[in-house]
């Protein structure tokens, strides 16, 4: 009975992969990904060039999640991987790195178990116990200290300096740390990050970034109209102002003399200028539209002494109006019912060799502009990814104001909480425990291996410090020796940590659990 071949039960083309291929196609491809960004991490981490196939388009950057979105993976593992780093982006906005780094960690030790022949659900039980060890340590090792400001803003510009200290900006973390606090600290407690525009103006150094109160809008003012109008009554619309065309497709106008056609001219001009009173009926003295102005109306407006705008880029408009207070209306028949945008002054400035229209004192006092310089337009990309994830990280900061050590100091508190889990726990859970507990001291082991140190010395010394009773012990990245965090300034978010810490667990254990990788047949296609 032998010679006859197996039953195939699925289509052509359609592939299995069981158990030890299975596990070990997932395990390779989640470790690849996270060597791939584990170079990143940390103060001294590197950079990586992006480069699409398609357009030739470049990115130079060093965040995990901007990196592993722009690959193409084919591994399933992998993109689950590619998976958590999007949801801590989303989700906290900083971290993306560590959890990938993490994930592929625990993967690796899992690994190492499997080959031992321990099974993945013991595995998976003894992973739960650790992060629920883990998990309590963080806890009890945060400080809020969002009772007392003055120690409060301190503890967010440290926040800001470490997360910083990773990026492009950390040669002016100081200046950046400053500039994400005083933003954050205007939103008064909201995570709405809408109420911080961003900027990007190629030319002069990174430095030069400055964060402006109020709003810039990167357009003109129409010709002839004032530059500059104080406490303005904003009209914010999105409505068509070129009818001096038949706009009708396809239409066509058949007269019988030019003088007929003049009247049409006529007739539609009237149309128009109907408009523009309607407008002006509002009581406003600066009007602006989504869509363009054409000369005639733009002309009626400069008569009457109002500013107009035309083609606030959609991103504008309806920030603009978030920020001012107003509505968008696109009909002007109720001019009571429209709610109008305040500001105090509307005025033009010049940032670099671009005019841009300025709006101070808005409704809004918590909108903010932070104005971006920097060599090249990859710099200022980058510049505005890294300083996204510091505002991102600040604004839940303030929501949940509890704060960890960095360099490794939190990381060395779990490992040394899972420790202690391991010693008292029976069964092969123990020995999963201990990997678990060996993926935690692989991140200061990874910083240190960025900076060009010797990570086995220095996490040696690391573990060491902690377990004599030092638990503020962190990595000193700068002079490649063993510090204490607190005086150092080197804080991190509990959130952060917390979210890092839940979802490598909880992708690694969906991982583990695999045992079957079924690629269904590609549906074939037939040509008409």
């Amino acid at each position: 009975m032998s010679g006859i071949s197996p039953v195939q039960i699925f289509q052509d083309n359609a592939t299995e992969e069981r158990a030890e291929n299975a596990r070990l196609s997932s395990f390779v491809g989640a470790i690849a990904v996270g060597d791939l960004v584990k170079s990143t991490l940390g103060p001294k981490g590197m950079d990586k060039i992006l480069q699409s196939l398609s357009t030739g388009e470049i990115m130079v950057t060093n965040d995990g999640a901007t990196i592993l979105k722009s690959i193409a993976l084919d591994n399933a593992a992998a993109k689950i991987l590619v998976n958590i780093s999007k949801v801590q982006d989303d989700e906290v906005g900083d971290g993306t790195t560590s959890v990938c780094v993490l994930a592929a960690e625990l993967l690796r030790e899992g690994e190492k178990l499997v080959n031992q022949k321990i099974h993945p659900q013991t595995i998976v039980e003894g992973y739960r116990l650790a992060s629920a060890a883990a998990y309590n340590a963080l806890e009890a090792a945060a400080i809020d200290n969002s009772k007392n400001p003055s120690a409060f803003r301190q503890d967010l510009i440290n926040i800001a300096k470490t997360t910083l200290s990773s990026k492009v900006l950390s040669q002016d973390k100081e200046h950046f740390a400053k500039l994400a606090v005083d933003a954050v600290l205007r939103l008064k407690g909201s995570t709405n990050l809408d109420n911080i525009q961003i900027i990007k103006k190629a030319g002069g150094r990174l430095i030069d970034s400055y964060l402006d109160e109020g709003f810039i809008l990167d357009k003109k003012i129409g010709v002839n109209q004032p530059k500059r109008i104080e406490n303005a009554r904003i009209l914010v619309a999105n409505t068509p102002m070129d009818t001096d065309k038949i706009k009708i497709f396809g239409a066509r106008v058949r007269v019988d003399a030019t003088g007929k056609l003049a009247e049409l001219e006529r007739a539609e001009r009237n149309k128009m200028k109907e408009k523009v009173e309607k407008i002006k009926a509002h009581g406003i003295n600066c009007f602006v539209n989504r869509q363009l102005i054409y000369n005639w109306p733009e002309q009626l407006f400069a008569d009457s002494g109002m500013m107009s705008i035309e083609h606030a880029d959609f991103d504008g408009i309806e920030r603009l109006a978030l920020v001012t207070g107003g509505e968008i209306a696109s009909t002007f028949d109720h001019p009571e019912l429209v709610k109008l945008g305040h500001c105090d002054l509307i005025e033009e400035i010049i940032i670099g060799e671009d005019r841009l229209i300025k709006f101070s004192g808005v409704a809004a006092g918590e909108a903010c502009t932070i104005v971006l310089r920097g060599a090249t337009t990859h710099l200022l990309d980058e510049a505005e990814r890294s300083l996204h994830d510091a505002l991102c990280v600040l604004s839940q900061t303030v929501a949940e104001p509890r704060t960890l050590l960095g360099g490794g100091c939190a990381e060395m508190i779990m490992s040394k909480a899972v420790d202690e889990v391991a010693k008292v726990t029976p069964g092969k859970q123990a020995v999963a425990c201990e990997s678990f507990a060996k993926a935690l001291r692989e991140l200061p082991t990874i910083l240190a291996n960025n900076a060009g140190y010797d990570s086995s010395d220095l996490v040696a010394k690391l573990r060491a410090a902690h377990y004599s009773g030092n638990n503020t012990a962190g990595l000193d990245m700068y002079n490649g020796s063993i510090a204490d965090m607190r005086t150092l300034g080197i804080v991190e978010s509990f959130k952060l940590k917390k979210q890092v810490l839940m979802s490598a667990s909880e992708a690694t254990e969906m991982i583990l659990r695999v045992d079957d990788i079924i690629r269904c047949a590609p549906r074939e296609r037939t040509r008409e």
